[in-house]
């Protein structure tokens, strides 16, 4: 009878959910059978926030990532829920770093502000959290002078990169291109403040696809997206 109980529940359980069993999809026109079935598989986020922090630049992901259905966390590395920005807008993190294991994420983001990206630079449990993702080949993004925390770790050794002017000299082993965002493998950059709403589109559309990020373009009557 236990046998029994067991081959059933595991093919009940390989029916409902096939892709996660490992099994090649049999529905015409999906490669994915828990996208014909209905399945959801939410990407999951962080993104780090500092005292200082270019304000813009951080929530913009954050708003952008939450209407794509991504779930995305904003964690504190201050010691405080509170979160300064480098403009005097104070932000309420949804967790302190130290409350975190971050084995569930799938992405790790950085927003720039000069002060916010000295502070993330210095916080040993982020640089060996930034390591761990590296040598893993797992997502990483960053903007505006961020960059340079992910580069001056040799993280971008190889890479296409881009970052707010002036920091260049910190992407160690990076070809520096002139593009508003690079994608370059496992690592997402982007120049600034201004290039906000193409950064976090471009990490909608490497963790879910291009569609959804022309849809979250469009919904915000953003013409500028390619």
């Amino acid at each position: 009878m236990i046998s029994f109980l067991t081959n059933y529940i595991i093919k009940a359980n390989i029916l409902l959910y096939p892709g996660q069993a490992g099994i090649s999809c049999r529905f015409p026109g999906y490669t994915d059978c828990n996208e014909r079935l209905g399945v959801i598989n939410m990407s999951k986020v962080y993104i780090f926030l500092a005292d200082g922090f270019e304000e813009i630049e951080g929530l913009t992901v954050v708003d952008l990532l939450r209407r794509a259905g991504i779930d995305i966390d904003m964690v504190s590395i201050s010691g405080s829920l509170e979160v300064l920005g480098g403009h005097n807008i104070t932000v309420k993190a949804d967790m302190l770093f130290e409350d975190g294991d971050y084995l569930d994420a799938d992405m790790l983001v950085l927003p720039g502000g000069k002060v916010g990206t000295d502070n993330l630079a210095a916080h040993e449990g982020l640089d060996r959290l930034l390591r761990d993702f590296a040598s893993k080949s797992k997502l990483l993004a960053a903007i505006c002078a961020a960059p340079s925390v992910l580069g001056s770790k040799g993280l971008l050794d190889g890479k296409k990169a881009i970052c707010y002017p002036g920091f260049e000299g910190y992407l160690k082993g990076a070809t520096i291109t002139d593009e508003a965002v690079v994608t370059d493998g496992n690592v997402i950059t982007s120049k600034g403040m201004g290039t906000a709403i193409d950064f976090a589109l471009a990490i909608i559309k490497k963790l879910k696809t291009e569609e959804e990020a022309e849809k979250i373009a469009a919904s915000i009557q953003y013409a500028h997206y390619n």
